[in-house]
C-alpha cells in the first residue's frame, strides 16, 4: 500500500484489511466496530464518493442502536445523533473548498472528551481537525470493496485490538 492513498504522512503498516463482499458485509462490519466505540473518540473516513463511507456509519449508528433514517450529511455538514446520552457527529466535509471554512463553521467544539466524531473527507478540513483515534479507509473495484483500519492514537489502538478479539473468537 502506498501513502499516496491517504493525505499527509498516513501509511498502512498491519492494518486490518477487510473484504466487504456486499453492502450487507459493510453494515455489519460498522455494527461489529460500534460495540469498541467509546466517548472522545474520533474516526476519519476515506474513500472516493460511493465507496460506502456513510453505509458503513450507518452500521455503526445500528450498532449503537439507532434505526432511523441515516443520511450524508454533504448539505447541512454535520448530523447530530444521541443515544442513551452519547452524543455521536457524522461530519461530511466533501464541498468544503478551503480547510479554513471548518473553522468558521465553529466545529471545533464537536471536538471534545463526551462525544464521537465520525468524519467523512477529512482530508478538505486538512490541519484544522485534530489527530484521528482510527483512519478506515474504504476502496472498491465494481462491487467489491475492502475496508483498511489504522490506529493513530493509544485509544485508537485499543479500540482497534478489542475489534480484533471480537472478530477472532
Amino acid at each position: 500500500m502506498t501513502d499516496n492513498l491517504y493525505p499527509g504522512n498516513f501509511q498502512m503498516h498491519s492494518s486490518p484489511i477487510i473484504y466487504l463482499d456486499n453492502e450487507a458485509a459493510t453494515l455489519a462490519l460498522g455494527e461489529q466496530l460500534a460495540t469498541m466505540l467509546h466517548p472522545g473518540l474520533t474516526i476519519f473516513f476515506y474513500g472516493e464518493l460511493g465507496a460506502g463511507k456513510t453505509t458503513l456509519i450507518r452500521g455503526i449508528l445500528r450498532g449503537l442502536g439507532y434505526h432511523g433514517k441515516v443520511k450524508s450529511p454533504t448539505y447541512n455538514l454535520v448530523e447530530i445523533y444521541e443515544l442513551s446520552g452519547l452524543y455521536l457527529y457524522h461530519f461530511d466535509f466533501y464541498r468544503f473548498n478551503d480547510p479554513l471554512e471548518w473553522e468558521e463553521a465553529g466545529f471545533r467544539e464537536y471536538f471534545n472528551r463526551e462525544s464521537i466524531c465520525l468524519v467523512e473527507w477529512p482530508e478538505k478540513a486538512a490541519e484544522f481537525l485534530q489527530t484521528a483515534d482510527l483512519k478506515i479507509r474504504i476502496n472498491y473495484s465494481g462491487t467489491k470493496r475492502t475496508a483498511e483500519l489504522k490506529a493513530e492514537t493509544e485509544a485508537g489502538k485499543q479500540c482497534l485490538s478489542l475489534w480484533q478479539e471480537q472478530v477472532s473468537e
